[in-house]
């Protein structure tokens, strides 16, 4: 793993240690989900968990990337 398509290198290290907010309350959303055959009422408490923490995220607290066209054009550059 790491090469894709013989020209991109991709660090899978990188991306292993990028914090995953809201996972547990994720994971306990779905589990109850699929016990409860999708019930939506029967997992309404870990419902509003699961809107609390994604509403107590804000994006200024995230480190940018940059936009998409920016990733592209310098990857591009790199082709040259």
């Amino acid at each position: 793993m790491g090469r894709k398509a013989n020209t991109l290198f991709i660090n899978p290290k990188r991306f292993g240690s990028l914090h995953k907010p809201c996972m547990k309350e994720m994971a306990m959303f779905l589990n109850c989900m699929a016990a409860n055959h999708s019930d939506m009422e029967a997992c309404a408490r870990q419902k509003e968990l699961l809107n609390a923490c994604m509403d107590s995220q804000s994006k200024k607290n995230r480190k940018s990337w940059g936009s998409i066209n920016y990733q592209l054009q310098r990857l591009s550059r790199g082709r040259k």
